[in-house]
């Protein structure tokens, strides 16, 4: 009722944007296989690597991802190396049903996005687009962040491929903060194994979720996990 005044940016694909997951206990396992059936019957999946400082090439952590993701169905899991050509990785998107963005460091993420120009594929693509934590912010038009040095919480802009500021790994003990803040910007808060559907201008949730508005904290109507 209160989130009916949220119309996201229109594109072609379809985003969950996922709170964060522990992939060794599959914590969000219901929210992927859901995923899995809207990108079609057994998907091809692209995966855009870790975003961390010290880069991704972790082989246990790769084949972990794979097995998780082929155990739900999925036809072939590929990785993105960010050193390809950006033709090289526009048509191996060209080629995937569901392209999935990893966590770790939004900022680290939007920079290799950017940089390898797959920000703008991003915006052509008419699969469907998994975001889990740094990968649900970098999505949004601005995503809460918190400087691990300084401790400072501020709203960094994403993609905005959805018209949406989020804050991912949502825990009740950053109400107060939420709260302030939310008398600007209305911010969606998602808790870990919790999920955003964006579909072409309409919300559903997964699990649950919270919007800040106003300075006052509303649950979200949620669908039911199969």
């Amino acid at each position: 009722m209160f989130f009916n005044s949220y119309y996201i940016v229109y594109r072609m694909a379809k985003f969950y944007l996922l709170g964060g997951e522990n992939t060794i206990r599959k914590s969000a396992k219901e929210i992927n296989k859901s995923a899995f059936l809207d990108a079609g019957v057994s998907p091809a999946f692209l995966v855009f690597p870790w975003a961390r400082a010290s880069f991704d090439d972790n082989y246990l952590r790769r084949r972990r991802l794979s097995k998780y993701f082929q155990s739900l169905g999925a036809r072939s899991v590929d990785f993105v190396d960010f050193s390809e050509p950006t033709s090289m990785i526009a048509e191996r998107m060209a080629n995937t049903e569901l392209v999935y963005l990893t966590g770790g460091q939004m900022i680290i993420l939007l920079a290799r996005l950017k940089q390898t120009g797959v920000d703008k594929l991003l915006t052509k693509y008419d699969g469907l687009i998994i975001g889990r934590s740094a990968g649900a912010l970098a999505l949004a038009k601005y995503g809460i962040v918190t400087n691990r040095y300084s401790k400072q919480v501020k709203a960094a802009p994403g993609l905005g491929l959805t018209d949406l500021c989020i804050k991912t790994h949502y825990e009740p003990s950053k109400d107060g903060f939420l709260e302030n803040f939310s008398q600007r910007q209305s911010i969606f808060a998602i808790p870990s194994h919790s999920a955003i559907i964006v579909d072409k201008g309409n919300l559903s949730f997964l699990g649950e979720v919270y919007l800040f508005e106003k300075g006052e904290k509303h649950k979200c109507a949620t669908n039911q996990l199969m």
